[in-house]
């Protein structure tokens, strides 16, 4: 068989998306995510080093609404990648490789991560400022 005769491989037109598939792709993307929100992250450190006026003017920007939401986005999305990460971890030393476990682990991870989102949030955004 020469090299033009050799089949293709399967792709995404091929597979049927299952929710553990949509996980695995979404921990790829927040995982990309994160890195603009350390970007962000090094933007806030470096208002607090410039002085009250960027510091304030930072605040600002973060306590409207949009950069509550992308606060918010971004909690979830490091929860979603290190819990996530934590089940990859799993699957690298070999435990829950069957598909059934790959099942319950995904929804027991979706679980942990709406949970520790919401206290997160919840500390943010409503026990946060307070003295």
């Amino acid at each position: 068989m020469s090299a033009r005769e050799r089949p293709l491989s399967p792709h995404l037109q091929v597979y049927k998306l299952e929710y553990t598939m949509l996980l695995s792709i979404l921990h790829r993307a927040t995982g990309c995510a994160l890195v603009l929100a350390l970007l962000g992250f090094v933007a806030w450190l470096w208002a607090l080093s410039a002085g009250p006026v960027a510091y304030a003017c930072m605040t600002t920007v973060l306590g409207s609404v949009v950069g509550k939401l992308v606060l918010a986005a971004a909690v979830t999305g490091f929860w979603y990648h290190f819990t996530t990460g934590i089940r990859h971890l799993c699957w690298d030393a070999g435990y829950g490789l069957d598909k059934a476990q790959a099942r319950r682990s995904a929804k027991i991870a979706l679980v942990v991560i709406a949970l520790l989102s919401a206290a997160s949030l919840a500390v943010m955004f409503c026990c946060g400022g307070r003295s």
